[in-house]
């Protein structure tokens, strides 16, 4: 790493040349040939786009920008939503120092020269030195602990950028010594305008080409809210549009220029539910291999992630249900995932579910008892809460009569006991219906002999083979035993009463 003497105290912090080897370059003045996302980089805040939640007045991204305060800062958030972007908008400042480097190849050597000459101008009066670290989570605990006397004194202000989650990738003494911001992966709205500034802006294409709306929106699809990936892909189909002679960028044009083609998918129309539909119903019938083709369709369309997760978390409750009660957490988690790890990488994930739930057993149960039990309710049947039901807890309630005659199941060594749950005009009545399929055969099993108690009903006797037996002609007793988790003695003796 060269010295940074090479930094003249007076010169203007943009101007400021980067060390070699520091991953800086672009932090220059940009060049006409510099690629289209550099050269429309925001020349001032105020033009930054899609952070409207860090850039309210004397918030902490505004003061480090405009150099109000000595503020040491992470910036987290997914590719393309402007961290580099904030890190030259810090290096337009007039009044500080500005030295780049990029954690792939920087080493404690190089930070701890940074450091050195930081101290010796701070001593002699020279301008504070502002440290960008990019993609701060590959150094090591090492290299990041190298950082923390300068930052905690001052000696540097460090503006780190990472795309991974800092509680993780951070140490924390250095991240107690930083202000948090977490950057949003920019919305459609925002890289659609964001793309028609770079054609019309004189920095961008100047207005040479027309942009057409199937291929701006395509472009929109594939940028996934990297705005980077948005602006590169424009570029690369504006010189596709000109070198056929052509002015103008049409839905052609844009998917030979990034080799991908345009998925006919509409978020907001009749592709979009047709697709989720397809989605779905694949996956209730049991077809896996149909499921993934339709979450591959919606991948590659760019459909929000968290979109497809919410569905599969409906799913697992209303197709799988209780026939694998698992297929619940499975979804959840792959929903939390889907916030926690983002794209690309949660298409693996999401995967994973789509497979489980396709391949699970099904059971619509719950959704057809609480179905049935909201028709009831909103039908007015129901009725007061039973007395022996009703809140306890407070001073007058037993003059009221209320809890008065409650059996405590527990203390049954069955864990169950004969009382009335159900309001006067809805006792007997069953919503849960369980099928045989999955894990919910045992729930089928065990059923109807905590229904039989509750109740207070009699077991069915039949003397087909000499003994009391169940519905299948097997002893009761054993039905009980083989649908409770426990099968052991309590069962047993229910089934024979």
């Amino acid at each position: 790493m060269e010295s940074d003497a090479l930094f003249p105290l007076g010169e203007p912090a943009a101007t400021h040349r980067i060390p070699a080897g520091s991953g800086g370059d672009g932090f220059t003045s940009v060049g006409a040939d510099a690629p289209l996302p550099v050269r429309m980089r925001p020349a001032t805040i105020d033009e930054l786009v899609g952070q409207e939640h860090l850039l309210a007045p004397g918030a902490p991204l505004r003061q480090l920008v405009e150099g109000a305060a000595p503020l040491s800062v992470i910036l987290w958030g997914p590719p393309g939503s402007g961290k580099t972007t904030i890190a030259h908008l810090v290096a337009r400042a007039t009044d500080r120092r500005f030295v780049a480097m990029s954690a792939l190849s920087a080493g404690v050597k190089d930070v701890r020269a940074v450091i050195d000459t930081a101290r010796r101008q701070r001593r002699s009066g020279g301008p504070p030195t502002v440290l960008f670290i990019d993609e701060v989570h590959r150094f090591s605990k090492t290299q990041q602990d190298s950082l923390l006397a300068a930052v905690e004194d001052r000696t540097v202000t460090l503006l780190a950028a990472t795309t991974e989650n800092p509680y993780f990738s951070v140490i924390s003494p250095l991240l107690s010594r930083c202000v948090l911001l977490t950057l949003q992966a920019l919305d459609d709205a925002a890289v659609r305008g964001l793309l028609r500034r770079a054609v019309a802006d004189e920095r961008g294409l100047a207005g040479a080409l027309t942009l057409e709306t199937e291929a701006e929106e395509h472009l929109v699809r594939l940028a996934g809210g990297d705005v980077r990936k948005a602006l590169t892909a424009l570029e690369a189909a504006a010189a596709s549009a000109t070198a056929l002679g052509t002015g103008r960028i049409d839905l052609a044009t844009a998917e030979q220029a990034v080799d991908t083609a345009a998925v006919r998918y509409d978020r907001a129309g009749d592709a979009h539910y047709d697709v989720t539909s397809a989605l779905i119903k694949s996956m209730r019938g049991s077809d896996v291999d149909a499921a993934l083709h339709w979450l591959a369709r919606m991948l590659v369309a760019g459909e929000d992630a968290r979109f497809i997760a919410r569905r599969l978390v409906i799913f697992a409750s209303e197709d799988v249900g209780m026939a694998d009660p698992a297929a619940l957490s499975v979804a959840t988690a792959a929903a939390h995932a889907v916030e926690y790890v983002g794209l690309p990488e949660v298409q693996l994930t999401l995967a994973q579910a789509v497979i489980h739930l396709a391949t699970a057993p099904k059971s619509n149960s719950a959704t057809t008892a609480i179905g049935a039990a909201l028709a009831d309710v909103r039908a007015g049947r129901g009725g007061p809460v039973p007395r022996g039901l009703r809140d306890a807890h407070y001073a007058g309630a037993r003059g009221l009569g209320h809890g008065i005659g409650y059996r405590y199941p527990h203390d049954d060594q069955r864990g169950v006991v004969t009382q009335q749950y159900a309001p006067d005009d809805l006792v007997g009545t069953d919503y849960y219906r369980p099928s045989g399929h999955g894990a919910e055969r045992s729930v089928a099993a065990r059923l109807p002999v905590l229904r039989r108690i509750v109740r207070g009903l009699p077991a069915p006797v039949s003397r087909t083979d000499g003994g009391a037996t169940g519905g299948n002609g097997r002893p009761s007793g054993a039905v009980v035993a083989e649908a409770t988790h426990e099968g052991g003695k309590d069962a047993v003796e229910e089934g024979q009463q």
